[in-house]
Parts: structure tokens; C-alpha cells; sequence
């Protein structure tokens, strides 16, 4: 057989193999992302009026038209509203303690289900929670708050899908609470044998490091100092990168998930002066404890 015969043979054989490759590969990218990166639960636990708030339940759609759900809790008259963005894991039902919270500093408060999550349509991926995100903001422009009047507050994975919406429809403010560097330095600091062979199998990225500095909002970094997901330096280098105006508010012996906890008055006192700053909101009672 001439030699040019059986190099177009496996050269058409070898295009045959890295399409069945690539056919295998998907379903196992996807897994390894949902392995390690989402975890969803379906049933809410309770709701705002567990712990005494009044909430409307809103239905809305993301803007690639996935339907998703969450809670509306209004605030004092003529306030800012504060658009939540929770963590990786459970639904809003968890998030009760924070809503309370934010509710006392005067704001109306929207936390909301990514798909995949509690009430909310579809499952999750990088590209969809950001579609959650700006289905969540047209939402609230369209209750009456322009974007000068929204404060977006993301909590861990929450921080990196707040910054995503925050760089293309700036905010009046941007708080990243207990925020990671990218998906990738999380792998690399918790499995470093384990990414390396197969990190890059998992599609997202929420790279917060390589997009900050494209922040045009004013910027609040809350951290625990013994956070041990995310540790302290990955603030130091959000920090470091950022663009004025910015703030890193450190909660000394906060770990991940508590810093809400641990923070106490000196935490209430951070997000109220940001809310303050940010928009001129001042809520009509002094925080006291």
C-alpha cells in the first residue's frame, strides 16, 4: 500500500478517535464540576417568616429564560436594595441568619435560587449563573431600583457570580465576602496531584483574580483571617488588584462560613457605613449590638 494511502487512513482514523474522545469526555467534565462544585438541595427548609420577616416569593427568569425563584424582604421606605448571592451549597432557606441580618441595617434584601437550586429551573454551570445573576438585576430594575440603588453582596461562590454582573452593570457597590482567586487556585491549594491531572476537565473558571481590575464599582472584601476554604492571601491578592475605591475588612478567628457570626457589631458596622457611603442610606435605628 503507498505510504501517502496509509498516512490518510490514520490520519482520518486518528480525527475518528479524538471525536470519540471528546464524546466521552463531556459527560465526565460535567460530573467532575458537579462533583466538586455545586451542590444543590431542592427542598427549602423554611422561610423568611421563621424568623420573623415579612417576604414577597418571586418568580422570575434568567436572562436566557430559565425559571428560577427567591425571596423579596422589604426594607425601610425609600432604601437601597441589597442583591444576595449565597454560596455553592444548600438553597436561600439557609441563608435565614444572613437575611435577618441585612434586613436590620434597613435595606430591602433579594436573595434568589441558581438554577439547579431549591424552586429554581435547570442546573447549574458558570456560564448559567450568570444568566441567574442578570435575570435577578433586571428583576430589580424593573421593581424601581436603577443600579445606583443596588448593592450586590456575594458570599464565596456567590462573591465570583456578584463581580461577574458587577463588571458589566456596575452597581452602587460591590461586597466579596470570604471570595476565592478562580476556581483553579482552589484546585491547585486543596487537590494539587489531583487538578493537575484533571483540572483541566472542569469548565469553570470565575477567574475573580483576572477580571477585578476591570471593576468600576466601589468594592468592600470581607475575610476571615482562619478561613480554611479560602485561605487569607487569595483577599490579599483580590485586594492587590483591585482599582479604588476599596476596603479589605478582615474578621479575626472567622473561618469560611462564619464570618456573619464571628463579626459581631464591628461586621454590622462595615456593611452599614458601605451602604451608607455607597448610596446615603441611613437606617433610622442606631446598631446596637
Amino acid at each position: 500500500m503507498h505510504f501517502t494511502t496509509i498516512f490518510k487512513k490514520l490520519h482520518y482514523r486518528l480525527i475518528i478517535y479524538l471525536v470519540a474522545t471528546l464524546i466521552l469526555i463531556m459527560p465526565l467534565r460535567t460530573a467532575l464540576e458537579h462533583h466538586f462544585l455545586y451542590f444543590p438541595e431542592l427542598r427549602h427548609e423554611a422561610t423568611p417568616a421563621a424568623v420573623g420577616l415579612h417576604y414577597e416569593e418571586v418568580d422570575f427568569q434568567a436572562t436566557d429564560d430559565t425559571q428560577l425563584n427567591g425571596w423579596l424582604i422589604p426594607g425601610q421606605h425609600g432604601a437601597p436594595v441589597m442583591l444576595f448571592c449565597m454560596g455553592n451549597a444548600g438553597n436561600i432557606s439557609h441563608r435565614l441568619e444572613t437575611l435577618q441580618l441585612l434586613h436590620e441595617l434597613g435595606v430591602a434584601v433579594f436573595i434568589f435560587n441558581y438554577r439547579g437550586y431549591g424552586l429554581s429551573d435547570g442546573k447549574a454551570s458558570e456560564a448559567g449563573t450568570y444568566h441567574d445573576v442578570e435575570g435577578a438585576i433586571g428583576l430589580l430594575n424593573r421593581r424601581g431600583w436603577p443600579m445606583e440603588r443596588i448593592i450586590i453582596f456575594g458570599r464565596s461562590l456567590g462573591a465570583a457570580i456578584g463581580l461577574e454582573v458587577a463588571l458589566h452593570t456596575p452597581p452602587a457597590g460591590l461586597i466579596m465576602e470570604s471570595a476565592f482567586t478562580s476556581i483553579d487556585a482552589m484546585g491547585r491549594h486543596h487537590y494539587p496531584l489531583l487538578n493537575l491531572l484533571l483540572g483541566w476537565l472542569i469548565d469553570a473558571k470565575y477567574n475573580n483574580l483576572g477580571k477585578i481590575a476591570g471593576l468600576k464599582s466601589s468594592l468592600l472584601l470581607i475575610h476571615g483571617k482562619s478561613d480554611t476554604i479560602c485561605p487569607p492571601r487569595m483577599a490579599e491578592e483580590l485586594y492587590a488588584q483591585a482599582p479604588e475605591e476599596k476596603q479589605l475588612f478582615w474578621i479575626p478567628n472567622a473561618d469560611h462560613n462564619n464570618g456573619f457570626i464571628v463579626g459581631g457589631k464591628a461586621y454590622r458596622q462595615a456593611l452599614s457605613h458601605a451602604i451608607t457611603q455607597w448610596t446615603g442610606f441611613a437606617m433610622n435605628a442606631e446598631i446596637d449590638q
